[in-house]
C-alpha cells in the first residue's frame, strides 16, 4: 500500500542523540531516567515500520524518518500512542485517514498560535497608545501585569494541589489525567506563578497526592494552557518530588 506522508519543508535537526533525547523526554516519548535513545515505529493500517526521530518543526510537530530516507511530520502524542503494543488491534482508520488527521490537527495549532501572536500584538499597542487624562477625579487606571518570564532549563519550585481532572485526548479515546495546582512559585530566582499543571504521571500517583498537598520538586515550567481550564503553565517532567 503507497502511504501518504507529510514531508518537512523546514526543520530543526537534532544536533546530536544528547539532543534527540532531552527532545524526547520532553515530549513523554523517553522516561525522565532514560540514558540513550530507543527504537521507534509508525503503525497503521497494518504497517509496522521502524522510523527515527531526526528534529522537529516546532514543540507540536516532530520529524520522523524511516529506513528508505522517507521524513514524516507527526504529531509527538501520536506517536507516543502508536508505541503501544495493543496499538491497532482495535479498527483504525487508513494511513491516509491519519495522516489527514494529523494535518487537520497541524492547522488547528497553527490557527490557534496565529491567534495568541494577533491577540498579543493588540494587547501591546493597547499598552504603547498615550493614556488620556481621567474624567472622574482622583480615579486611578490600572496598569496590565508585566509578562511573567519563564526559565529555559529546569528549576526547583513548590506547588500546592487544588484538583485533579481529566482533559480530551485528541488522539486517544481515553481521556489524560491531569493535576491543577496553585500558589505555584519558583525558588531561584523567587518567582511567584499562581496556577499551574501536569500530568497525573505514575511518579505522581505513586506519591498518593491529596487536595490540599504541598510538593517541592525540580521541573521545566512552559506557557501552555490546559485545556477548558483557565491554567496558563505547564509542568514539564517533575522529578526529585517531595510531599511538604
Amino acid at each position: 500500500m503507497v502511504h501518504a506522508f507529510i514531508e518537512p519543508k523546514t526543520y530543526n535537526a537534532f544536533e546530536n542523540e544528547a539532543a534527540q533525547i532531552e527532545k524526547c523526554k520532553e515530549w513523554g516519548l523517553l522516561s525522565e531516567k532514560a540514558s540513550k535513545t530507543k527504537a521507534f515505529f509508525y503503525k497503521g493500517s497494518g504497517t509496522n515500520l521502524a522510523c527515527n526521530i531526526i528534529g522537529f518543526v516546532d514543540k507540536m510537530t516532530a520529524v520522523i524518518e524511516f529506513e528508505n530516507k522517507q521524513q514524516h511530520c507527526i504529531h509527538p502524542s501520536y506517536l507516543k500512542e502508536m508505541q503501544a503494543s495493543n496499538y491497532g488491534q482495535k479498527p483504525v482508520a487508513s494511513a491516509e485517514e491519519a495522516v489527514e488527521s494529523e494535518v487537520v490537527v497541524e492547522q488547528e495549532i497553527q490557527q490557534e498560535s496565529q491567534q495568541v501572536v494577533e491577540t498579543a500584538s493588540v494587547e501591546e499597542t493597547k499598552i504603547e497608545e498615550p493614556k488620556a487624562p481621567s474624567a472622574s477625579k482622583g480615579s486611578t487606571k490600572k496598569e496590565k501585569a508585566p509578562k511573567l518570564e519563564l526559565p529555559e532549563d529546569k528549576v526547583k519550585m513548590n506547588a500546592t494541589v487544588k484538583e485533579f481532572t481529566t482533559v480530551p485526548n485528541n488522539f486517544s479515546d481515553t481521556e489524560d489525567e491531569v493535576v491543577i495546582y496553585e500558589a505555584v512559585s519558583i525558588a531561584d530566582p523567587a518567582t511567584e506563578v499562581g496556577a499551574a499543571w501536569s500530568s497525573h504521571s505514575t511518579t505522581l500517583k505513586k506519591l498518593e497526592l491529596a487536595i490540599g498537598d504541598t510538593i517541592t520538586f525540580e521541573g521545566k515550567i512552559v506557557a501552555k494552557k490546559l485545556t477548558k481550564h483557565p491554567v496558563p503553565y505547564k509542568i514539564n517532567n517533575p522529578s526529585k518530588i517531595q510531599k511538604e
